[in-house]
């Protein structure tokens, strides 16, 4: 565990040594080594060392977070060329990489809330120092103080828990928490980051305003960081929770049907994408506030397959931008007649995005319902409607970017450069990859409900 992170740490003076491509090209190592010193254990902590450690689900989102940012390096490729201090870049993202690695490895529950909270301030300084208009400031803000908000009584809680158990280790937690302030207090922070609805107007001005590193992020890894915590804390409340939980479930599945139809009345390609988020992670909140196998463990995949998904439709959004100098779909049209390799890789992740097979969205969503329709049949109703929608907006944002007369008279593309055919497959490939391995996932509820 400590060799990752001080790994990552000696990274820090080499961003400052204009290796651009060595530090990526590290981070991908740090990837495969991850993935290597996997042990194999199911439902049990190893790798324990001071207050870090690792079980299934903490191992999938630190091996995410490892994936996604060493893409975003190689997404970021224009800021090297540019020169526009990429050096500064590097050392924030790296700082940010630390912050992840830290907070979905730690053991203790204050050391979780330090780095959850750490890991604000590097995406905070990618969107106001690299974004694309003055409005990134008012994004930042929104960003800041939603998230500082909600925080601040999650760390009262912090405190009393401490007081009445005397250590915050996450596999000691075993009280038992029946009061709805206290429910609130500490899953309100974790709602706004994963984002419920109601609480997730900040997420389409941060994603707009950000570069392609900072969207990346913010839907590959900071969205998960809501259903972590989630996941880890919702055994507190396991003998009120049901009281609590089907009023945010019904709230999170009207959300995902409301904000589908939001989705529809975009023009701007990166907005339809941040709403479309708001859509896909209202079904991972629902699934685990069910509290049942399908649930949980539906709720991982989704977040995995949607970290790679939404993360790679961010990286072809900024791909246009980058040739037709806008996000807007009334002008970006007719683009599979003139740049055809990137209209594949569209149509390929958006079927992705709409839970096609063979994707890993589609196992996650097969099991999400499983979850909630068990929880109650009449959830049916918006879950059809919301899996409708989904299709919808997914084959509108193919149709009306690719299809048409192009609007402008600039016709001279180029056809792409080999780092964006990479960075778009290193998206693709392992969330249709890891479909095939999904036997594993079924064995593992299997073996959970036995124990």
């Amino acid at each position: 565990m400590m060799s990752f992170l001080f790994g990552l740490l000696m990274l820090i003076p080499l961003s400052f040594l204009n290796k651009f491509w060595l530090v990526q090209y590290f981070m991908f190592m740090f990837s495969y080594f991850y993935i290597y010193n996997y042990s194999g254990f199911i439902s049990n902590y190893y790798l324990i060392s001071g207050f870090f450690g690792l079980d299934l689900l903490s191992f999938s989102l630190v091996l995410l977070s490892f994936w996604i940012c060493s893409l975003m390096v190689l997404a970021s490729g224009n800021l090297y060329k540019n020169n526009s201090y990429f050096s500064l870049f590097l050392m924030i993202l790296i700082i940010l990489m630390i912050s992840l690695y830290i907070t979905f490895s730690s053991l203790n529950l204050f050391v979780f809330y330090l780095f959850f909270e750490i890991s604000l301030i590097p995406t905070l300084i990618l969107i106001i120092g690299w974004g694309y208009q003055p409005e990134r400031l008012e994004a930042g803000i929104y960003l800041l103080f939603y998230t500082l908000l909600m925080s601040l009584p999650m760390m009262i809680m912090i405190f009393y828990l401490s007081e009445k158990l005397s250590f915050l280790m996450f596999m000691f937690l075993d009280v038992d928490l029946n009061f709805i302030y206290m429910y609130l207090c500490i899953n309100m922070v974790f709602f706004v980051k994963i984002p419920m609805y109601f609480l997730h107007l900040w997420l389409p001005k941060a994603h707009v305003e950000a570069p392609v590193s900072g969207s990346m992020i913010l839907a590959g890894i900071m969205l998960k960081l809501g259903g972590y915590g989630l996941l880890r804390f919702m055994i507190l409340f396991k003998n009120f929770v049901l009281n609590a939980n089907i009023f945010f479930l019904v709230i999170s599945l009207m959300g995902g049907f409301m904000v589908a139809l939001i989705c529809i009345r975009q023009s701007d390609m990166k907005s339809l994408i941040a709403y479309s988020s708001v859509s896909h992670m209202s079904l991972v909140l629902s699934g685990i506030l069910t509290l049942n196998y399908w649930g949980l463990w539906g709720s991982l995949v989704m977040m995995l397959a949607h970290g790679l998904c939404s993360s790679g439709l961010f990286c072809l959004a900024n791909i246009f931008y980058e040739r037709v100098h806008s996000r807007s779909l009334y002008l970006n049209k007719g683009l599979l007649n003139l740049i055809p390799n990137f209209s594949l890789f569209m149509f390929l992740l958006i079927s992705s995005n709409m839970a096609a097979p063979p994707s890993l969205n589609l196992m996650g969503e097969i099991m999400l319902i499983n979850s909630i329709v068990g929880f109650s049949s009449f959830n049916m109703i918006l879950l059809s409607l919301m899996s409708f929608f989904s299709a919808v907006y997914s084959l509108f944002l193919y149709s009306f970017s690719q299809h048409g007369s192009f609007y402008s008279g600039l016709y001279s593309f180029f056809n792409g450069m080999g780092r964006e055919y990479l960075l778009l497959l290193m998206h693709w490939l392992p969330l249709n990859i890891l479909f095939l391995k999904m036997e594993l996932v079924i064995q593992w509820i299997y073996l959970d409900s036995l124990s």
